[in-house]
């Protein structure tokens, strides 16, 4: 009797989903994280840009390529932003209180989302560089 281990807990519900019913409730599950991610004031600002940025990659990219590397440039801003929101909301579910890890989370995010945004530019420079060189010369 003592070489009993302990029964596990019981898995989620939402484990449990199979299927295509699955695939429904984590497509809604994916909307309440846009919804969520709307309400911050830096989603908002990156996806105002994304609805201007995006059709223009059509015009500006000159293959199939370059305009999936000028949209994805942007999109991927937006996605690292949202992971960056995901990772403050669980350290601010932690605690209010300052600690060092809290902090370092937080900047690696921050930090992550520069870096996007650093990528998102320099793509958008090379495209737009290419495109009006002859222009400029």
């Amino acid at each position: 009797m003592a070489d009993r281990l302990p029964q596990s807990p019981a898995p989620h519900p939402h484990k449990a989903r199979t299927g295509l019913n699955r695939w429904i409730h984590a497509f809604g599950y994916s909307l309440q994280g846009l919804r969520a991610g709307w309400d911050e004031k830096a989603f908002r600002a990156e996806a105002s840009v994304a609805i201007i940025m995006v059709p223009a990659a059509f015009w500006l990219g000159r293959s199939w390529i370059e305009v999936a590397l000028l949209a994805g440039s942007v999109l991927l801003v937006m996605i690292v932003e949202l992971l960056n929101t995901g990772i403050e909301a669980a350290i601010d579910r932690i605690g209010p209180e300052l600690h060092d890890l809290s902090k370092r989370a937080k900047d690696m995010g921050s930090a992550a989302v520069l870096l996007t945004l650093l990528l998102c530019g320099g793509i958008w420079l090379a495209a737009l560089y290419q495109r009006f060189a002859n222009v400029i010369h």
